[in-house]
């Protein structure tokens, strides 16, 4: 074959530089699209012919000493002409046009083509000083060609000297690009987008003649005898690749065993911790979806949580969290995906085609809601005891997907103080009569006690929110709601209307404790109610307007401040209570006036830590009434 000069393209010139510095975002990516190649030239062959295809893998060696980085592969190889089409005309697609000849019907199995766009080859250009492709084609006659550049324009093709079939593609690494010769980055790269590739893939360091040698006979040692190199020989284990070429999403559900799917959330997402449980996709129609998705253990820590639902196509990474798949609240969890079919744009950083990619983003919705209505209809035990790690995200997605709410709105559940789980329906049938249109919760049961206990003495369920997504939540529960039926939520010290006892109390004077309150705390504004509480052992409540609380708590949530109202309480004084009857009795001196500042101050905590200034006073205080009561 006489030796052939030229350029790759009239407009090579402006297109290479906008390929080498523009397509690709992170520059490790063009091992993924030498592979890719290498995967492609196998596939074909297992397409034209099968059993020349059985045991075919990719190569790739790392050779610091000469500053090359070797892709390998024994596929389809290229004719003198195929280098021509495919290499010297920049984004022609070798792929398609290989479809376009082999592929009988749309049943073949050829989505495991990956190239589609021709121009993931020039991405090594990216950190190459001179890029060799040395290739012999399967087709019978065909002659060995080598092709050469160093800048992806001006290329030199002349006969090569490869003697199998498959082909080579070696890389000159640049000075600036020398971390790509280190075995270990190069590794990584591997296993962040080749970690699933449908073909076999090694990775071999080639070192210097002497440290091969020394790998022999090891350092500082004699030679070993014959014998035992040829014992070693034998004992050395094979070569293993460094990916899994069927991974555990792309079988069939029943074929895999609840172990499989643990030791696979360990190995792709480095947890220790197995996961509650998951859903595994296995879609053909519409599109074709496999994946499995993880629901991890959240601890009931929503906030800083963040899932890594890892999206591939046709076993290639692509990139992790593409929005436009996942949904925002499917991002708490960890996962796989992997779909044929995404629309990707050429460098497959980014999806194309809303619609599509829309209907494969609600099929995934779907899914996911199905498993969790199915194990909330069959396997309600199963469902309560996930509860707690779950809840925050389902919350969320109820929030931020209609759909998903629609499908989920029967399934919410209410933990309450007594450890109960229920809906909102069932939590309704438990506690209409007392509480028609609402449900008491708690944000802090333990701080909270002395309210909760006025609810559930009387027979009424607590419930407990007690999360940052809880403040939003009960919001959205209350607008998303039948508008003809509005039902409340109300935290258990916002009003005490169904508290109030129907048994006759003593009539107070409600003008002097007003003054006694109103002096204690110096709120000349105070506003104090006298009413009967059911419960006599609870003096003294601190009650705060449900709305103007949720205003106040969403405004510290999201770091606002500015936006927050001053605080401002309603003091209800039970006039059941026998300290409250006393106090009413007395005259406002300086011990009424004590003892009045400090119930408010044990109202108050009850609800809320006191601020470093109110927290001393309140101490000195008690000390103070604890010696008047030491000297009774």
């Amino acid at each position: 074959m006489e030796p052939i000069q030229g350029n790759v393209s009239i407009d090579a010139q402006n297109i290479m530089p906008i390929i080498k510095k523009w397509l690709y975002s992170d520059k490790d990516i063009f091992i993924r699209e030498a592979v890719s190649n290498g995967c492609d030239a196998i596939t074909k062959l297992r397409m034209v012919d099968s059993a020349a295809a059985a045991g075919c893998s990719i190569r790739v060696e790392v050779d610091k000493e000469h500053k090359e980085l070797r892709f390998i592969d024994d596929g389809v190889g290229m004719t003198a002409d195929e280098v021509k089409t495919n290499i010297n005309q920049v984004a022609f697609s070798g792929a398609k046009s290989f479809l376009e000849e082999y592929a009988k019907n749309e049943d073949q199995e050829n989505a495991g083509i990956i190239g589609h766009f021709g121009l993931g080859f020039y991405s090594v250009f990216m950190v190459s000083d001179k890029v060799t492709i040395d290739t012999l084609s399967f087709r019978e006659g065909a002659e060995p060609v080598r092709w050469e550049s160093e800048d992806g324009m001006a290329f030199t093709m002349t006969a090569g000297e490869r003697k199998e079939r498959g082909t080579t593609i070696t890389l000159h690494i640049s000075e600036a690009e020398a971390e790509f010769l280190d075995l270990w980055r190069v590794r990584e790269v591997l296993e962040r987008y080749c970690s699933f590739m449908s073909v076999p893939i090694y990775l071999t360091e080639i070192k210097p003649e002497k440290e091969e040698e020394a790998t022999v006979t090891g350092e500082g040692d004699a030679p070993k005898a014959a014998e035992d190199g040829e014992a070693a020989q034998e004992k050395k284990e094979e070569p293993k690749p460094i990916n899994d070429t069927q991974p555990l999403y792309t079988r069939a559900p029943q074929d895999c065993t609840d172990e499989d799917y643990k030791q696979f959330y360990r190995k792709v997402f480095h947890e220790y911790e197995d996961p509650l449980f998951w859903i595994h996709l296995n879609v053909d129609y519409p599109f074709k979806l496999k994946g499995i998705l993880y629901f991890p253990k959240l601890k009931e820590q929503f906030g800083g949580i963040e899932g890594q639902i890892k999206l591939y196509s046709g076993q290639v990474f692509v990139a992790d969290n593409i929005k436009e798949v996942i949904p925002e609240f499917l991002m708490l969890l960890k996962g796989v995906i992997d779909c044929a079919d995404f629309p990707l744009n050429v460098s497959r950083s980014f999806l194309q085609n809303d619609g599509y990619v829309r209907r494969i983003s609600n099929h995934i919705t779907k899914k996911v809601a199905d498993r969790l209505t199915g194990m909330f209809k069959t396997e309600r035990e199963a469902y309560e005891g996930f509860w707690p790690d779950i809840h925050p995200f389902i919350k969320y997605g109820v929030m931020r997907d209609e759909k998903f709410a629609e499908r989920m709105k029967d399934c919410l559940l209410f933990k309450t103080t007594e450890g109960k789980y229920l809906t909102l329906e069932e939590y309704k049938e438990r506690n209409g009569e007392k509480l028609p249109d609402k449900m008491v919760y708690t944000s802090d049961a333990a701080r909270q006690d002395a309210a909760i206990r006025l609810f559930t003495e009387r027979g009424i369920d607590v419930a407990v929110l007690d999360q940052a997504i809880d403040v939003n939540f009960v919001s959205y529960m209350e607008y998303s709601g039948d508008p003809q039926h509005k039902f409340r939520f109300c935290r258990v010290d916002a009003e005490l209307d169904s508290l109030t006892s129907q048994e006759e109390a003593p009539a107070l004077d409600n003008d002097k404790l007003t003054a006694i309150m109103r002096e204690a705390t110096g709120k000349d504004d105070l506003n104090v109610q006298v009413k009967p509480l059911a419960n006599d052992t609870v003096p003294m409540m601190l009650i705060e307007d449900e709305q103007t609380r949720r205003f106040n708590d969403m405004g510290r949530i999201y770091g606002r401040s500015e936006f927050t109202m001053p605080a401002k309480y309603d003091v209800v004084l039970n006039s059941r209570s026998k300290t409250i009857a006393r106090l009413s009795e007395r005259e406002k001196d300086e011990r009424s006036l004590l003892l009045a500042r400090q119930l408010f101050d044990l109202a108050e905590l009850s609800r809320q830590p006191l601020e470093a200034e109110k927290m001393t006073e309140f101490i000195r205080r008690s000390m103070e009434i604890v010696d008047l009561a030491a000297q009774m």
